[in-house]
């Protein structure tokens, strides 16, 4: 009798545990992230401008990761994360930026001929978007992009003709924001004498210095500007040496679109000292050198890359040309962190009232030298 007693229980006891083993939940497989991959041009990662701008968007913004040099990764806490996302683009607060947790994967360029192998590099390691970064890619995407139909593209600056089905091309409209920088450099030159240094003298950098040309002329139409390209986007000694020639001709604030060689153009204002200011490029450059850059032109290449990406995470790709500028959150100013407190009120005051006009569109900026021949600036 108690041998049958022990049987029952047993037998309770091997249901209960099967019961309660069937209420558990399996633990679901880990989700695999997107692999998202990035081609930079040769000016590479720590350009502090064009391309360090689209790994931003990427790593920080898309991957919720940090950098660690030697290649590994970081997760940012949330407070980080949303400190990178207020500190760096301030004017971009609101506009639905979030961490999509994806795999970035990056391959840096060192000249030309490796963009094609390293754009098929990127869609052979099965990256579900490959991003080309700078218009010199443009050949490079329109020869790979038809041999990976499976895989989406993104080219930043450029345009691919005739457009693929599964690419997208992100186009800024710098002269709006260079307009904006030009109209703060007109307000606060002492010598009424201002410089622009470019890189290579084509249609994309020709639009930052119509832009900055023509701000300067709507504030201060007796102002000079010297304009000179160093015919790269790399050598920082170059851009240098035509600060220090803009400089030495009575320029005290020089504007540079010129990728690495602006890192020249900072250091020459830097060693002048005061009364002597560069205006930075693409990202906000105020922290290269305190006090001696007076603002950036901030070109969100970051918010365009995550743009593409957060459109493939969430399957609303469209192949199209995408042109952003200050409507479009795609350019700006920098939140002058080390100059705003030398910078009259008034002199911010108009540049916002330009922006705002921009912005309605009851203000368009020349985008061509034959279109700032005809400009005739608004009046304030």
């Amino acid at each position: 009798m108690k041998i049958k007693k022990l049987l029952v229980l047993l037998i309770l006891v091997g249901l209960s545990v099967s019961l309660f083993a069937g209420c558990r939940q399996p633990t679901p497989p880990p989700v695999e992230k997107i692999k998202i991959g990035l081609c930079t041009d040769v000016g590479g990662r720590g350009d502090k401008s064009f391309n360090d701008s689209a790994i931003r968007g990427l790593e920080n913004w898309a991957g919720g990761l940090k950098y660690v040099p030697g290649g590994d990764y970081q997760t940012l806490t949330p407070e980080e994360y949303q400190k990178i996302i207020t500190d760096e683009a301030p004017d971009l607060v609101g506009r639905g930026i979030k961490n999509l947790n994806i795999q970035p994967v990056i391959i840096e360029s060192k000249a030309n001929e490796d963009y094609v192998p390293n754009l098929k590099n990127l869609a052979d390691q099965g990256c579900k978007l490959v991003i080309g970064v700078g218009f010199m890619l443009t050949d490079a995407m329109k020869e790979v992009a038809p041999l990976y139909p499976n895989t989406y593209f993104m080219l930043i600056d450029g345009v691919v003709d005739p457009l693929p089905s599964n690419v997208v091309c992100y186009v800024f409209k710098e002269h709006e924001g260079s307009y904006l920088v030009g109209a703060l450099a007109g307000q606060m030159t002492k010598t009424n004498k201002l410089g622009f240094v470019g890189g290579v003298d084509m249609f994309l950098i020709n639009r930052f210095e119509v832009g900055y040309r023509a701000g300067v002329k709507t504030v201060n139409p007796n102002a000079e500007v010297f304009t000179a390209y160093t015919g790269n986007f790399t050598n920082a000694d170059d851009g240098q040496r035509l600060a220090k020639t803009q400089f030495d001709l009575g320029a005290d604030i020089v504007y540079h679109a010129s990728g690495a060689c602006g890192l020249g153009v900072i250091k020459e204002a830097e060693q002048r000292g005061e009364g002597y200011f560069a205006i930075g490029v693409d990202s906000d450059q105020d922290y290269i050198a305190p006090g001696r850059v007076l603002t950036s032109m901030i070109k969100h290449v970051d918010y365009a890359t995550w743009l593409a990406i957060n459109s493939v995470v969430n399957g609303t790709f469209k192949s199209e040309i995408v042109a952003l500028g200050l409507k479009e959150g795609g350019v700006g100013i920098s939140p002058l962190k080390h100059t705003k407190s030398i910078i009259p009120q008034a002199a911010l005051d108009k540049v916002e009232a330009l922006r705002k006009m921009v912005v309605e569109g009851t203000l368009v900026v020349p985008e061509s030298k034959e279109q700032l021949e005809t400009f005739v600036p608004p009046q304030l």
